[in-house]
């Protein structure tokens, strides 16, 4: 299959240090692989209702949650660029996940088949120096990878806060060169190991 890389922005704010760095990173992408960028600021998804339990799921077939599942449906690689919000994903990224739920009991959709053995990358920057504090965000998409059985390609992480800080971030520049070409191991619950 020809890699296909969906790059889901994240951030509340437009040309951010996050995504100066996943742009950064996807530059480096052969020029044969299709690139797809959704900013869910600009296609914002409804709260997510969780209905599992109450009613029959039917596939979206127009607005922003169709235009996401079936990016979604498509990308042989999902890159999440979100900032670190209070130590996790924002909240426009994690309504795009709690989407995945729904997903996962439409019928026809055989979504976690489908994503399975695909790609999970993560771009963030933060504030803080340390990068520590990005363990929530990391957890939250390692977790995800690996209940969908999908490979874990790890976050980039960037350092900075005013807009166009993260491009004074020498090494997280230089780690975005390869970021999207290594090889990405199965991702594993921590309890695994």
């Amino acid at each position: 299959m020809t890699r296909r890389f969906l790059f889901v922005l994240g951030s509340a704010r437009a040309d951010g240090n996050t995504e100066l760095l996943a742009r950064r990173a996807a530059e480096q992408l052969p020029p044969d692989v299709e690139q797809q960028w959704i900013d869910l600021s600009e296609h914002p998804l409804p709260d997510f209702e969780d209905l599992r339990h109450d009613s029959d799921h039917v596939r979206p077939t127009e607005g922003n949650v169709a235009l996401l599942l079936d990016a979604t449906l498509a990308a042989t690689d999902i890159v999440i660029a979100s900032p670190l919000y209070w130590y996790s994903v924002s909240a426009q990224t994690k309504r795009y996940l709690d989407h995945w739920s729904g997903w996962l009991r439409t019928p026809g959709l055989d979504f976690k088949a489908t994503l399975a053995g695909r790609t999970l990358w993560g771009v963030t920057a933060l504030a803080h120096t340390q990068p520590e504090v990005a363990d929530p965000l990391v957890g939250t998409l390692n977790n995800s990878a690996a209940y969908m059985g999908m490979r874990f390609g790890g976050v980039l992480l960037g350092n900075g806060s005013k807009p166009g800080d993260v491009l004074n971030d020498t090494e997280a520049l230089a780690r975005a060169k390869t970021y999207l070409e290594q090889e990405a191991p199965l991702a594993r619950f921590v309890y695994e190991d």
